[in-house]
């Protein structure tokens, strides 16, 4: 599962969007800078942060702050939710009815059983997307927000010796298709297959601290 991820404020954007709006762009290096060596880390009862996720919006991709897992009837949910099977999403399309991407430059894993981190990257600190599917959820304060979950899939093999699943990318070229294009199991499917061929460049190496 990933439980941490990184968003560094040196990052390039070539990687994330289709056409990288400007306002996002700007919207993320800003709240990069001011969260400068924060991991983000799962929303839920004591850490109440939310962190940036790129949704549609009615003419084009907007960045808003959201809730990482999901939340019911006010509360975190009881259940795993800050990870969506890619193998769920397959058999139930229907759960990819409202989707997201995660802007990151890295993503953390623990090798088992040396119990230690590890940082997968691609070249130069390019920034990169994640994919998400959400719901709206209720915070305990009574406030609406949007609640996400990263979609994991099994990893291509020179990264299966640290873990087991690793995110879904979505290269720039398909952000468009999965923000905006029907619910099924073609659009996951067509996901899984991009995620493979741009894992390819991803670098993985023990993590400098304890993420």
């Amino acid at each position: 599962m990933c439980a941490s991820y990184g968003l560094d404020p040196r990052f390039t954007d070539a990687e994330l969007l289709a056409e990288a709006d400007a306002d996002i762009l700007e919207g993320l290096r800003g709240w990069a800078a001011q969260n400068d060596g924060e991991t983000l880390r799962p929303t839920g009862k004591n850490l109440r942060n939310l962190n940036p996720l790129i949704v549609p919006g009615e003419e084009r991709a907007v960045l808003e702050s959201a809730w990482w897992g999901y939340l019911v009837d006010g509360q975190p949910a009881k259940f795993p939710s800050i990870n969506t099977r890619s193998e769920r999403l397959q058999d139930r399309p229907g759960g990819l009815r409202t989707r997201a991407i995660i802007p990151a430059t890295g993503w953390f894993e623990m090798r088992k059983p040396e119990r230690v981190w590890h940082e997968f990257t691609l070249e130069d600190g390019a920034l990169f997307g994640m994919a998400a599917v959400t719901q709206r959820g209720r915070t305990p304060d009574g406030e609406w927000v949007t609640c996400y979950s990263i979609v994991m899939a099994p990893p291509p093999p020179h990264l299966a010796d640290v873990h087991d699943r690793m995110p879904v990318l979505i290269p720039a070229r398909m952000s468009d298709e999965w923000l905006t294009e029907a619910p099924d199991r073609d659009l996951i499917d067509h996901a899984l297959a991009e995620s493979i061929e741009m894992s390819e460049r991803i670098a993985v190496k023990p993590a400098s601290s304890r993420p």
